[in-house]
């Protein structure tokens, strides 16, 4: 066999028309169909829509969100002050602290510049409390607001005050401030 014939003075129907148009200028359509040059359409565009996938929603080589640990705030100079003659309450004053009652803050010295363990000495001494008591190390629970002589919160106080209860020493005259340059308020145990 040797193929099919060219067919050069052959006919050809139309599918699209019907209409009969010579073979050799009929064309085939991409769906099939046997129609004359003039008739081709080529198929359209929106018969093979792309493929879209969507949206990324993960970023390549994201880290999940980490909890900065509590860190160590730098108090004003003296910012300790006994209340009364006898009593073991201390009114701290640290500017919009955040702070809520219950919480547990230590208190550190300066940065120790000897081997000190923890690497901060104590508060300075004052008014009959001594600064390794303030500094203790399991820190204290507080109570926030500034508290006068009778011991009640002083209204308006709570954003820049707070007061805790030393464990053993009470105040010689009270209403002195002390405690000295460079001591900071922060969590029991420091985290890395």
């Amino acid at each position: 066999m040797t193929g099919f014939a060219k067919g050069k003075h052959s006919k050809a129907i139309s599918d699209r028309s019907g209409m009969e148009f010579p073979y050799r200028e009929m064309v085939k359509e991409w769906n099939g169909s046997l129609v004359h040059v003039s008739e081709y359409e080529s198929k359209h565009p929106q018969l093979e829509p792309r493929a879209y996938a969507g949206d990324p929603q993960g970023l390549k080589d994201s880290r999940t969100d980490r909890t900065e640990p509590e860190a160590l705030i730098l108090l004003e100079p003296n910012s300790f002050e006994t209340m009364a003659s006898g009593s073991g309450i201390i009114n701290v004053s640290e500017k919009g602290h955040g702070r809520s009652t219950g919480d547990t803050v230590r208190f550190r010295g300066p940065v120790s510049t000897t081997s000190d363990p923890d690497g901060f000495e104590n508060p300075k001494s004052f008014d009959g409390v001594t600064g390794s008591n303030i500094a203790k190390s399991a820190g204290y629970s507080i109570t926030v607001g500034r508290k006068d002589s009778s011991g009640n919160v002083i209204s308006g106080t709570t954003d820049d005050f707070y007061t805790f209860t030393v464990d053993t020493n009470t105040a010689t005259t009270g209403g002195v401030s002390g405690g000295g340059e460079f001591c900071t308020s922060g969590p029991a145990t420091l985290e890395s």
